[in-house]
């Protein structure tokens, strides 16, 4: 009995995306030195992602299984896509993009969060303004002071 791709339930298909991501990441990281803990090689990093990666994918369809949805659900009709969601979720990466290389970290920053913050419809001006403004603070400590990175604040240009 052959199962349409489109019957699988969404958990399968996303586990098996990631495994396939997280074997990949290993392949290719293990062309690279990998070294030891203590020293670790160019390799390392990508080859301990891609096992992470595969292990997450591995539970998210373990999961899927043990939580097998009744038949009753079977006759429900699938929701439409989000398109809201999916708009906003890739107009603020390229605003980060543009806004980035033309604006800095600050206002990248604003633009990613706050704009893939109302894909959601539940969120209000007010929780998308708290979060961009939490998530700009947060982002200035961890990247530009902590880590000291080379990404201007500002940058008009």
């Amino acid at each position: 009995m052959r199962i349409p791709l489109v019957a699988l339930p969404k958990d399968y298909l996303g586990g098996a995306l990631m495994v396939l991501l997280g074997v990949g990441a290993m392949i290719e990281g293990a062309r690279y030195s990998i070294g030891s803990l203590n020293r670790m090689g160019p390799g390392f990093f990508p080859v301990a992602l891609g096992a992470l990666l595969t292990l997450i994918g591995i539970a998210i369809g373990v999961a899927a299984w043990l939580e097998r949805a009744p038949a009753a659900d079977a006759g429900r009709k699938p929701l439409p896509p989000e398109w809201r969601g999916w708009a906003c979720i890739v107009g603020s990466v390229i605003a980060f993009i543009v806004l980035g290389h033309y604006g800095g970290l600050v206002p990248a920053t604003a633009a990613i969060v706050f704009i893939s913050a109302l894909g959601d419809r539940e969120n209000t001006i007010k929780d998308v303004l708290l979060l961009t403004a939490l998530m700009l603070v947060i982002c200035i400590v961890v990247f530009w002071w902590a880590l000291q990175m080379t990404f201007p604040l500002f940058h008009w240009g």
